[in-house]
């Protein structure tokens, strides 16, 4: 016996998320790029009229969402570095 199913797996649902978590991650990370903290994007009215704190736990396991903010914090890391390191060189006489 052979079954067929036209749309692929049937149980796709439960490893796909919600296109309203797709919007509200997109959303997250293009506010964190503008500059802004991860705690003042959460509390935009934005991001809590569209989702619950279940899905707020749900958009910082988003690998999308960890990797911007990954990617912002090691830059800023960089940059602070790079002032430490040249201020020093300039306090050397």
């Amino acid at each position: 016996m052979h079954i067929s199913f036209r749309q692929g797996n049937p149980f796709r649902f439960l490893f796909v998320a919600p296109r309203r978590e797709e919007y509200l991650a997109r959303y997250v990370v293009r506010e964190y790029e503008r500059g802004r903290t991860l705690g003042d994007i959460l509390d935009d009215p934005y991001v809590q009229n569209r989702s619950s704190p279940q899905e707020h736990a749900r958009l910082r396991e988003r690998p999308e969402v960890v990797a911007a903010l990954g990617d912002h914090a090691l830059a800023d890391l960089e940059r602070t570095l790079a002032q430490r390191t040249s201020e020093r060189v300039r306090s050397f006489p």
